[in-house]
């Protein structure tokens, strides 16, 4: 199974800098391939490059449940195929989290995607 961190709130680029800081604070980061679904393109200076053990995909902002739901699970597939050992799903809002959650629990995905982990930007302490 592969452990699931859902990260919502913020800007695409607060997003994307707390899964940096997140696979930073691993001490085996360099040793785990990760996976990275970004929902909203940063703002032109991306902290999250793919590299050996980092696959990257940015999408288009829109609600991975419903209108980006075919490309949710056409670039999940994608990222599956490469036998990622954790993965980061980057959501703007919580407005559908719950479904969200059902999507990677169902579907083809229960046996392969665990939610491990929520990264709410909304609510972390100042």
């Amino acid at each position: 199974m592969i452990p699931t961190t859902l990260v919502i709130g913020a800007s695409a680029t607060e997003r994307e800098r707390a899964i940096a800081v997140a696979m930073a604070d691993d001490p085996d980061s360099e040793l785990i391939k990760s996976a990275i679904l970004l929902e909203g393109l940063s703002d032109g200076k991306p902290v999250l490059l793919t590299q050996d053990n980092c696959i990257v995909i940015r999408i288009a902002a829109g609600c991975l449940c419903c209108s980006n739901n075919m490309i949710m699970r056409t670039y999940l597939n994608r990222l599956i195929q490469q036998k990622p050992q954790q993965l980061f799903l980057s959501l703007s809002n919580h407005l559908h989290l719950e479904r969200i959650k059902d999507a990677i629990s169902s579907g083809g995905y229960e046996n392969v995607l665990e939610f491990s982990c929520l990264l709410d930007l909304n609510h972390t302490a100042d």
